[in-house]
C-alpha cells in the first residue's frame, strides 16, 4: 500500500539536489520596503549612458564607473567542453545576453553565454540548483529561438513543476482540513507551504537567471490560481509586489531593469483596454482602502519602468481577473510581452502624484488569455449570439449528459459526430453483474467516515479530498456504489455523477476533430468517462476483422502514477500499489456508440489523465475509465490523452485523432 510521509524535521533529511534546466526566482520584498532599499533616492531620469547588463564581474562592485575596464569571459575549449554533458552546450546556446540583439546598446562581450559550465559531478542540462539562501541572479538574459525539441523539453519541465505544486498544494490543505499539523508555520496556506517546501528541495525554476522576455515552457494563456506558483516557475518573481525587476543596488550597471508586471485593477489610476495599459506605478497606497494616500516616488519598480522604457526592453504582463470558483475568488492569466512607448508624472484621482506608464502589446503573439476567458464566458452565456456560424448542434448529447455538448465546425462541411449515438456510460456485458448479490457496501448514512469500509477498499484512505479533487492516482479506486448506505453527496461519490463542465467538440485544422471545455477545469478535477461498448478478448478480435474503432484500456499510459507523485518532496514516497488491479484484456468499441472522450486528441504531453474506477460493480477485470485533469486547464484549451503506443488500432480509430 502506497503511503504518504509527513514532512521531515530534519532538513538533512530531504532529497539530494535535484537537477533542471532553469532554477528557482526568490521573494523580493514588498512595495514599501523597496521604496528604502535604492542607494540612489533621486536619480536623474534624463542620464543616457548605454546599458551594459551582463555576468556580474567583482571588479564592477569596486568601481562601478569604470565600465571599460571590463574584460570578457574565457572561452571554452575544446578539451573543457568534451567533459561537460553535450546536452548542455545544446541548451546553453539557447540563452545569450538579454541586449544582444539591440544593435545601439553597448554589450560587454557579445558572445558570452548566458549559462557557464558546472564542473560538478552531476550530469546536468543547464545549471545546477543552489542553496535556498543564495540570492536570485542579477544577470539579465534572453531567450533565442526554440526549436521544436527544446519547446517540448521545457513545456515538460514546467508542466512537471506545475503538477508537483498542484499535488503537494492539494495534499497539504487536505491534511491541514483534517487537523494534521506539519509544522510549517500555522498561518501558512497549502499554496505557501508548497511553494516554501519545494523551494527547500530546489524545484523553483529560473532562479539562475533573470529571463528578460518569455519564459521557456510558458505559454500566452497559462492561468494560476495563486501568485507563489508564479514564483515558483519563475514568471513574475515576487509575491506581493506588482512590478519585478532587478534593482539597482544589484544591478551590474547600477540601474534597475523591469521584466514583468502584474495588471489587477489595484490602483485606481489604471487603465486596461487589453492591447494597450495605462499602468500605474507602485507605492503611496492605502491598502484597505485601495487609495493614493501620498506621492510615489520615481525609485525602485518605478525606476525600472522608465529605464525598460529607455532601453526597449519588453516586460511581460500577467494579469490578475476576478473568478468565481477558485480558492480565491481571483487567477492570474499570463497575456504576453508588453513594450513601454512613454512615462509621465500625472495628478492620480485621488489627488496625488503617479506615474504612469503606456504599454502596447507587441505583434505577433497568440491571443490573450484574458481575452480568451472573456470569450468563453459569452459562449456560455448566449453562444449562438456570440458565434453567428459554425454550430451544428448545441447540444450532442441529446440532454443525456447534466450539461450540454456543442458540435462546433467552421473549417469544412464534416459532420460525423452527429451520425453516432451518444452514450454517457458504457455497456457491460451481463455477465460482469452477476455476482453483485456478494458485493458489501459502507453502512454510512450521513457520508463516508475515514475508517469505514469503503475507506479500507482503498487502502484506508479516499481518493477524493473534500472538494472532489484527486488527491493522486492510483492503480484502481473504489467509489461508492449503489451497495453503499452513504447519499449522492458523500465525497468517496465523484466520477460516477457525469459531466459538470460544458464541453465543445471541434473541428481542427491541426488535429482534425478535438475537445475543449467552456469552463475552467482545475487540476485534479474529474472531466468525463471514456466510454463505448465493452467487448472481451474473442469480440473484439471479431470487431478488429471487421475494421471497426477499438480502444484498448491496456494501452493508455499510466499518467495516474504522475498526479500526485511526491518523490521530489518526500524522498521516502511509495507509489500507491493497492488496490491492484490485474492486467486488462478488454476492449472499447466506439464506432458506432460513444461519447466526447473519444474525440480528444492524443499528446505526448497531455493535459488529462485516465484513471479506472469501480462503482456499480466490483469486476477488477472491468473498470471504468475516468478522466482527469493533469494541470490547469483554462476554457478553450484543446483536451489531450496519451493514448500510448502507436500502432494499427490508433490508426484505425480516427475519431481520437
Amino acid at each position: 500500500m502506497g503511503s504518504l510521509i509527513p514532512f521531515p524535521q530534519d532538513l538533512n533529511l530531504l532529497p539530494d539536489p535535484i537537477i533542471c534546466p532553469k532554477l528557482e526566482p526568490k521573494l523580493e520584498p514588498l512595495d514599501e520596503h523597496l521604496y528604502f532599499s535604492n542607494p540612489n533616492p533621486n536619480p536623474n531620469p534624463n542620464f543616457n549612458h548605454p546599458i551594459s547588463i551582463s555576468i556580474p564581474i567583482p571588479n564592477l562592485q569596486q568601481n562601478p564607473n569604470s565600465l571599460q575596464e571590463l574584460s570578457p569571459l574565457p572561452e571554452i575549449t575544446t578539451a573543457e567542453e568534451n567533459e561537460v554533458d553535450p546536452e548542455f552546450f545544446r541548451i546553453s546556446q539557447l540563452f545569450q545576453s538579454s541586449l544582444q540583439r539591440y544593435g545601439d546598446l553597448a554589450v560587454l562581450d557579445p558572445n558570452s553565454q548566458a549559462i557557464v559550465p558546472y564542473a560538478g559531478e552531476s550530469r546536468l542540462s543547464t545549471a545546477v540548483v543552489t542553496s535556498k539562501k543564495s540570492k536570485r541572479s542579477l544577470e539579465l538574459v534572453r531567450v533565442t529561438d526554440l526549436g521544436i525539441e527544446d519547446q517540448r523539453y521545457f513545456r515538460e519541465l514546467v508542466r512537471m513543476t506545475r503538477m508537483v505544486f498542484d499535488s503537494l498544494r492539494i495534499f497539504l490543505t487536505h491534511e491541514h482540513a483534517k487537523g494534521r499539523s506539519l509544522d510549517l508555520g500555522k498561518r501558512m496556506m497549502g499554496n505557501s507551504k508548497a511553494a516554501s517546501v519545494m523551494k527547500d528541495c530546489g524545484l523553483w525554476l529560473n532562479r539562475e537567471k533573470r529571463i528578460v522576455g518569455p519564459i521557456p515552457g510558458v505559454y500566452v494563456g497559462d492561468v494560476f490560481f495563486f501568485r507563489t506558483e508564479l514564483c515558483v516557475i519563475g514568471l513574475h518573481g515576487q509575491n506581493q509586489a506588482g512590478i519585478d525587476f532587478v534593482s539597482a543596488n544589484r544591478s551590474s550597471n547600477r540601474e534597475p531593469i523591469a521584466t514583468s508586471i502584474i495588471v489587477s485593477g489595484g490602483y485606481e489610476d489604471d487603465e486596461d483596454a487589453g492591447d494597450v495599459i495605462i499602468y500605474t506605478g507602485q507605492g503611496g497606497q492605502d491598502r484597505q482602502l485601495a487609495k493614493q494616500c501620498c506621492h510615489q516616488k520615481l525609485e525602485g519598480g518605478n525606476l525600472a519602468l522608465e529605464r525598460s522604457m529607455y532601453y526597449g526592453i519588453e516586460v511581460r504582463v500577467i494579469r490578475g481577473i476576478k473568478y468565481e470558483g477558485t480558492a480565491t475568488g481571483k487567477i492570474y492569466v499570463y497575456d504576453g510581452l508588453y513594450v513601454i512607448l512613454d512615462s509621465w508624472f500625472d495628478v492620480g484621482k485621488s489627488g496625488f502624484g503617479v506615474f504612469k506608464y503606456k504599454l502596447l502589446r507587441m505583434a505577433d503573439q497568440p491571443e490573450m488569455g484574458s481575452a480568451m476567458l472573456k470569450f468563453a464566458e459569452n459562449l456560455r452565456a448566449n453562444p449562438l449570439s456570440t458565434r453567428l456560424t459554425g454550430y451544428l448542434s448545441l447540444d450532442i448529447s441529446m440532454k443525456k449528459e447534466n450539461v450540454p455538448v456543442y458540435l462546433f465546425n467552421d473549417i469544412d462541411s464534416n459532420q460525423d459526430p452527429l451520425f453516432f449515438e451518444y452514450l454517457v456510460k458504457p455497456v457491460h456485458p451481463p455477465f460482469i453483474f452477476q455476482q453483485m448479490s456478494n458485493v458489501m457496501g459502507c453502512g454510512c448514512v450521513s457520508g463516508c467516515l475515514d475508517d469505514c469500509y469503503c475507506a479500507q477498499k482503498n487502502g484506508g484512505e479516499f481518493a477524493y479530498d473534500c472538494n472532489g479533487i484527486l488527491l493522486r492516482g492510483k492503480p484502481l479506486i473504489f467509489e461508492c456504489g449503489s451497495f453503499c448506505r452513504c447519499p449522492p453527496t458523500c465525497r468517496n461519490r465523484v466520477s460516477q455523477k457525469g459531466l459538470k463542465n460544458r464541453f465543445e467538440v471541434f473541428r481542427s485544422r491541426e488535429t482534425g476533430w478535438g475537445v475543449r471545455s467552456l469552463d475552467m477545469i482545475p487540476s485534479g478535477a474529474f472531466i468525463c468517462e471514456f466510454t463505448g461498448v465493452v467487448l472481451n478478448r474473442e469480440q473484439a478480435a471479431v470487431f478488429t476483422m471487421n475494421g471497426d474503432s477499438l480502444v484498448y484500456p491496456s494501452r493508455f499510459t499510466e499518467r495516474w502514477v504522475e498526479w500526485g507523485d511526491l518523490s521530489k518532496v518526500f524522498p521516502q514516497y511509495v507509489r500507491p500499489a493497492y488496490p491492484s488491479i490485474p492486467p486488462l484484456d478488454f476492449a472499447l468499441d466506439v464506432s458506432r456508440m460513444r461519447n466526447v472522450a473519444c474525440y480528444i486528441s492524443h499528446s505526448s504531453s497531455p493535459n488529462v489523465l485516465v484513471q479506472f474506477v469501480l462503482y456499480d460493480h466490483h469486476n477488477v477485470f472491468y473498470p471504468h475509465l475516468m478522466l482527469f485533469a493533469m494541470e490547469i486547464i483554462p476554457p478553450l484549451r484543446e483536451l489531450s490523452l496519451d493514448y500510448g503506443v502507436a500502432d494499427e488500432w490508433t490508426e484505425k480509430l480516427a475519431i481520437c485523432n
